[in-house]
């Protein structure tokens, strides 16, 4: 009997990792504003997605279908995030694409629906752009699943 109760204090002991233990990692982004400056920044979807985490509705956005050559940027501060040329039609009602411009989005852990995602960022000014999901096409087998609200499309000079 002590074995079994030494065995399952040390499970306990051994795999406590409480969000408690992350909330003093904060990642440090070059674009920081007060609340009050994104909101008065942004209009209010805008606002709800980037900053809040929100989820545009699906199929509402008019970047879903757009495959004009140029790049996708965030909205909130114009950082590349994402080229056309990685962009696909992948059926979910958000833009999608199978891999970010490196080094130009961050990445987190969302455990928000009671299962992990990975949440992905804007790497400069830390704005919510959606999840990635590894049912994605052969190149990557990534599907970044973007907020179309959280991007700002920009041609390219050679349309």
């Amino acid at each position: 009997m002590k074995n079994i109760v030494f065995i399952l204090v040390s499970l306990l002991l051994f795999s406590c990792n409480t969000s408690a233990q992350n909330k003093n990692k904060k990642e440090k982004f070059t674009v920081t504003k007060t609340d009050a400056e994104w909101k008065a920044e942004l209009n209010s979807n805008e606002y709800n997605v980037l900053r809040k985490a929100g989820t545009e509705r699906a199929f509402s956005s008019k970047l879903n279908k757009n495959y004009k050559k140029g790049v996708y940027a965030c909205a909130a501060c114009g950082t590349p995030l994402f080229k056309s040329d990685y962009k696909y039609d992948s059926g979910s009602g958000w833009p999608s694409f199978d891999r970010e411009i490196e080094g130009n989005v961050s990445f987190s852990t969302d455990k928000k629906l009671g299962y992990t995602r990975v949440e992905e960022h804007c790497a400069t000014c830390g704005g919510h752009l959606g999840h990635v999901f590894n049912d994605g096409p052969k190149s990557t087998g990534e599907r970044h699943c973007v907020n179309g609200v959280a991007l700002e499309f920009v041609p390219s000079e050679n349309n």
